[in-house]
This record gives C-alpha cells, structure tokens and sequence, in this order.
C-alpha cells in the first residue's frame, strides 16, 4: 500500500495595508498568533504589487493611506480577484454607512481589541 505524504491545508493568507507601522506589527503578530500566513503593506502601491504576484485570500484595507485613497486600492484588488474579502478599516466611523455601497465585505473601526475583526476574518473565511 502506498502512503500520501501527510500535508497540513495551506494557512488563509492575510494581507493587512495600513500606513502605520504599529498598527501593520500589531495586526501581524495578532493574526500569525492565530495560525494565518500575513503579509503587509504600508502603501497602495505596495498592496497592489502583492495582491498581483500572490493573490490573499483576504485583505484588511485601511481607508486612508499617504498614497492612495484606499478605495482606489479596494477597486484594484477587487479587479484582480473580486471573490477577495476586504474588510475596510478606519480610525473614523464616519463611513461605517457607506461600506456596502462599494466593493468592501465589511467595515471596523481601529480598536486595540482585535477580537471583533478575528472573528469577521474567521466569517468572511468561513473557518
């Protein structure tokens, strides 16, 4: 009888896009913490670049970055893949009522508790 190599499923890969560095360290360490392969980005530019070459499965996207308006990022992941989920993220609620109008699968506001946006990724992963 042959034996199949035992090969674990592939971690949900994260991409998390915000132009501040302690929020990027804070998400990456959290979300790796959960058993999920992260990437991150500190430009739109740069989360473009990477969504191209190794597409995430899903992708937390802060609203306001130094280069770009991240709903012109959001337009351009979706135009790569438009079966990612992006959860849009901002320290403002202000556009917590506008999310479903664009292309987002949610919206968070920045909060040191990461408990609530864990468990929209495990919802919108389906884990």
């Amino acid at each position: 009888m042959e034996s199949k190599p035992n090969r674990m499923p592939k971690s949900p890969t994260i991409l998390v896009v915000d132009d501040e560095d302690h929020i990027r360290r804070l998400y990456e360490k959290e979300l790796s913490e959960e058993g999920y392969q992260v990437e991150t980005a500190h430009s739109g530019e740069e989360a473009l670049r990477i969504a191209e070459k190794q597409p995430p499965d899903l992708v937390i996207l802060d609203i306001k970055l130094q280069d770009q308006n991240g709903l012109e990022v959001l337009g351009g992941i979706k135009k790569l893949n438009q079966d990612t989920p992006v959860i849009l993220h901002s320290a403002y609620s202000t556009y917590k009522s506008d999310f479903q109008s664009w292309l987002a699968d949610a919206y968070l506001v920045k909060s040191p508790n990461l408990d609530e946006l864990k468990k929209k990724i495990r919802e919108l992963l389906s884990l």
